[in-house]
């Protein structure tokens, strides 16, 4: 006899009372939405399936007054975060997230990979989350949909946010690759690294 998994009952689907009045480019706009971690509302979340790691930043969970000696040490990097590069993790930790509202909601825990470094986004959430709450992504339509105890639950941005938040990474990418071909040119000409200065 099979086994079914829960919440696996409703079926997810997206038609035209789903579509936005109009779609600038379609799949060009990122996933944002609004959630809650840890009974902390978070507005910069980014839904990303690419990836089999949940990426939480450090300094969101400093925001958060999460202490960091709830992070669960471990060693391994990963390189699906940084084009060409390794990365290290700090470490680490599990923290309930709720989707939804007041009336429909859902909150289940995840597992989260804690960084160092800094981005424009609170936190990446990626398949872990998707397949703990069933959830079914429309990268056209900009929604994310689920099942909830009420029935379905619908996550979604404008593409208007979506559009300021591509806006505030380009920006925020440039920023990198300058400071990083100031650092090598430096270094280049100087003969030693930037910081010893």
């Amino acid at each position: 006899m099979p086994t079914f998994l829960r919440w696996s009952e409703p079926t997810i689907t997206f038609d035209r009372t789903d579509h936005p009045n109009s779609v600038p480019q379609p799949v060009r706009y990122l996933l944002i939405v609004d959630l809650i971690v840890d009974k902390k509302w978070l507005i910069e979340v980014l839904m990303d399936g690419s990836s089999s790691l949940n990426i939480l930043y450090a300094e969101t969970l400093d925001a958060m007054g999460i202490d960091r000696s709830r992070i669960r040490s471990t060693r391994a990097p990963f390189h699906d975060i940084m084009p060409a590069k390794q990365a290290m993790m700090l470490g680490q930790i599990d923290l309930p997230i709720t989707f939804g509202n007041l009336t429909n909601y859902r909150m289940e825990t995840l597992t989260f990979e804690v960084v160092g470094f800094h981005m424009t986004y609170h936190t990446i959430l990626r398949r872990p989350c998707y397949a703990k709450f069933m959830a079914i992504p429309n990268y056209t339509y900009l929604k994310l949909n689920m099942p909830g105890p009420q029935g379905v639950i619908t996550m979604d941005t404008s593409f208007q946010h979506a559009y300021e938040w591509e806006v505030e990474c380009y920006e925020h990418a440039a920023t990198i690759i300058a400071s990083t071909k100031i650092t090598t040119i430096w270094e280049r000409t100087i003969g030693e690294p930037l910081d010893s200065k």
